[in-house]
């Protein structure tokens, strides 16, 4: 407490030798590291001011994998939506089955009323996940096959090529069904003869 109530009774004055004996204390800190950084510049330098160590080349960043998993997790949702049907599925063949009342007038026999509003309601939905599975199985085979374009010698982490193989495996069995229920050899129309 006595140096600080000292320090204030100090006119500017007093304090400014202190300060100034403090300040080159510390220039003269730095200045003895200076000569030593100037010395290996020099050094480093020839005649013409440029560095005759080569530059290095900017290094590519390598990827982190980042893309290919998420492709991989887009697949086998892909191969999932494609199994269960998916919304889009659902909300095209509630239209074809509204489109198909319209078309139909209550004097139609029994078989154009049931392809009209039902059949065709199927075939859609049918369609629907047809396109879901072949996404699937395109951007699992994309996943799969990436790394043999990249950079040799990285390897693909475990986990991407199961989940891939995956989406590939879920894309394959959608697109089977899908084919199966759109030609009606899988849950056919009920025969109306």
């Amino acid at each position: 407490m006595a140096t600080k109530t000292e320090d204030l009774t100090k006119t500017d004055d007093e304090q400014a030798p202190e300060e100034a004996a403090a300040a080159a204390g510390a220039e003269a800190g730095t200045d003895a590291a200076e000569p030593d950084e100037q010395l290996t510049d020099e050094s480093t330098e020839d005649g013409t001011g440029e560095s005759e160590e080569p530059e290095e080349a900017p290094q590519e960043k390598a990827s982190s994998g980042v893309g290919l998993g998420a492709g991989a997790v887009v697949s086998a949702a892909l191969g999932l939506v494609s199994l269960s049907g998916g919304w889009i599925g659902t909300v095209a063949a509630a239209r074809e089955t509204l489109v198909g009342q319209l078309r139909t007038s209550s004097a139609a026999s029994v078989a154009t009323q049931v392809k009209e509003v039902y059949g065709d309601a199927w075939h859609t939905t049918a369609l629907w996940a047809g396109l879901f599975a072949l996404a699937a199985l395109i951007t699992g085979v994309v996943v799969l096959a990436r790394p043999a374009f990249g950079v040799p010698g990285r390897p693909q982490a475990a986990w991407i090529k199961s989940v891939a193989w995956a989406g590939v495996s879920l894309g394959v069995i959608g697109l089977l069904l899908a084919v199966l229920k759109y030609s009606d050899a899988l849950l056919a129309l009920p025969s109306t003869g």
